[in-house]
């Protein structure tokens, strides 16, 4: 696992509990990068479009997986932030559900290749001080901060 973790005081692996919590964020992959993009344009006026830049194109692949991952495993997006402070981008996505994210196992072999399973991976490649808290209320919040230059 990457960054700190802590466990979920009740864990469950059920998320229909989920499904009836309010969807308090976006509601796909697209809503949440169109989010990271409108914070960008509010701090750096005038430029150019973002994903060209360093580190633009990882922050909205890392909030990509992040939501991705929470409609999929955690019934929906039940709160959402992004925060920026120098060139970094701090992200928090929420579900309802208390399952840890897992590390996928490496693959070496072409025959151990298969379809999903990368997204956390790739979220803590991309991302530092990565954190998973439990929600009081149930569920997780996954915060990452995501460098917008190389250091």
């Amino acid at each position: 696992m990457c960054g700190e973790q802590r466990t979920p005081r009740t864990p469950s692996t059920d998320t229909a509990a989920a499904l009836d919590r309010p969807q308090a964020g976006p509601r796909s992959p697209a809503e949440a990068r169109q989010a990271v993009r409108q914070a960008l344009q509010g701090r750096f006026p005038g430029h150019g479009r973002p994903g060209e830049e360093d580190g633009v194109g990882d922050a909205l692949l890392v909030v990509s997986e992040l939501t991705t991952n929470a409609i999929l495993h955690g019934g929906g997006v039940t709160d959402f932030e992004v925060t920026l402070a120098d060139r970094e981008v701090c992200v928090s996505v929420s579900d309802g559900s208390d399952e840890l994210p897992l590390n996928s196992r490496r693959f070496e072999d072409a025959e151990d290749l298969r379809v999903g399973g990368h997204g956390w991976p790739i979220v803590c490649r991309l991302a530092r001080d990565v954190v998973v808290s439990a929600l009081r209320a149930g569920g997780k919040r996954i915060t990452v901060v995501v460098p917008l230059s190389p250091c």
